[in-house]
């Protein structure tokens, strides 16, 4: 089975996508503005105000992703079962919102914290498989880069507005964190009401009996792109660690730390979208290994010779185009091969694997860095990157796999 089935599109026009694909992007676009307002600050309050040692973090940042694992397929094993993608994202997309008001009651408790963040996350775990097939389902098999490269876009500038709003609330409030979860609440509640009214279920009638784990597991082409998304994700290391290390080899001022996720979303904003059909046109693999490029050289400008505002742009600026190079066009890369009646499954199984991969990189990572240095740490994440990317070109570079 190929990945690709259709002609890729000579131009990269925007027309003829889906109002579903806009409507989609919408809702994550404000539910970003939501998220990554309490995102921005959540690794500077946890080194810094909560005095967690690298390793300490490097636990809580894995679990911030790769708890939700099991949620993560079982909101795509319901939304197939059921026939109802948007209820189950739905769902997903509620349980976040509510979940920043758990941030009220937290206080100081680290416990609590973790609990109201694994929330969160299982929110988004139940949510993203299904939001994910809808947009395939929205879209020609052709126009899939064009379609998440459009709906990452609009994604990019939630996450780009959220630290901004977050720092404007702050102001106008005398540093109050506590009007910044209520106002990331009722952002994150909107979102909600826009997915309620605006987008479209794509319901495909169940035709056989056979167990959908099973029916996607025998396809020896799922098992391998599942495979290429868990090895990259074992070697891909959380934003905070990236932030962390950048603020304390310059000596950045807390004041500004947001501002580097800031740069890294206008970034992944200005290049979601070209990328996208650029990997319509020229190949989608092709671009996801440019991109992880992109994240080698990241790691290895860590601790390399330049230092300064030129390092923190050039971190910033090669950190959005990894993000804008990978994250939709996976997806896109992955959707061709999954048949449709399993597609919010076999989405939900690709990005199980890598989020549970994942968790194992971020405490890796965290023992690493205590326990060695991190120097050492970041230059060997940069090795395992280019290995994976070799095996990734082999796993869906075949013959029989191919983008």
């Amino acid at each position: 089975m190929y990945l690709s089935t259709v002609d890729r599109p000579k131009t990269a026009n925007w027309k003829g996508l889906s109002g579903n694909v806009f409507a989609l992007g919408t809702v994550s676009l404000i539910t970003d503005v939501s998220s990554e307002m309490v995102a921005a600050i959540l690794p500077l309050y946890l080194v810094i105000g909560l005095q967690l040692s690298p390793a300490a973090y490097g636990l809580v940042d894995g679990v911030y992703t790769g708890a939700t694992t099991l949620l993560r397929l079982a909101g795509g094993y319901l939304a197939d079962r059921t026939n109802r993608r948007k209820a189950v994202a739905g769902f997903g997309y509620g349980l976040s919102a509510v979940a920043k008001l758990g941030l009220l009651a937290v206080g100081n408790s680290t416990a609590a914290l973790g609990l109201v963040i694994t929330a969160d996350r299982a929110g988004k775990g139940l949510r993203t498989a299904p939001r994910d097939a809808l947009i395939t389902l929205s879209t020609p098999s052709g126009d899939l880069g064009r379609a998440f490269g459009v709906h990452r876009a609009m994604d990019g500038i939630g996450a780009f507005a959220g630290p901004l709003v977050a720092m404007a609330v702050l102001a106008a409030s005398a540093q109050s964190f506590d009007a910044v979860f209520v106002t990331s609440f009722c952002i994150a509640a909107f979102g909600v009401l826009v997915l309620v009214l605006y987008v479209r279920d794509r319901p495909k009638p169940l035709q056989r009996k056979e167990p959908l784990k099973l029916a996607l597991l025998k396809d020896p082409a799922v098992r391998r792109i599942v495979a290429a998304a868990a090895l990259l994700g074992l070697v891909t290391i959380g934003d905070g660690f990236v932030y962390l290390l950048l603020q304390k080899r310059e000596g950045l001022a807390f004041g500004w730390f947001p501002l580097l996720a800031v740069g890294t979303s206008l970034v992944y904003l200005l290049l979601a979208a070209p990328l996208g059909a650029l990997a319509d046109r020229v190949g989608r693999l092709k671009v996801m290994l440019c991109g992880y490029g992109a994240l080698t050289a990241v790691y290895l400008l860590l601790h390399g010779p330049i230092g300064g505002v030129p390092l923190m742009v050039t971190v910033v600026v090669l950190y959005g185009v990894f993000y804008a190079a990978t994250d939709g066009v996976l997806m896109a890369l992955a959707g061709p091969v999954l048949p449709e009646r399993l597609r919010t499954t076999g989405i939900a199984l690709i990005q199980s694997g890598q989020a549970l991969a994942y968790l194992g990189s971020s405490v890796l990572f965290g023992l690493a860095w205590q326990f060695l240095g991190p120097e050492i740490a970041t230059r060997t994440a940069a090795v395992a990157v280019v290995i994976a990317l070799v095996a990734t070109a082999v796993l869906l570079g075949g013959r029989k796999v191919r983008a």
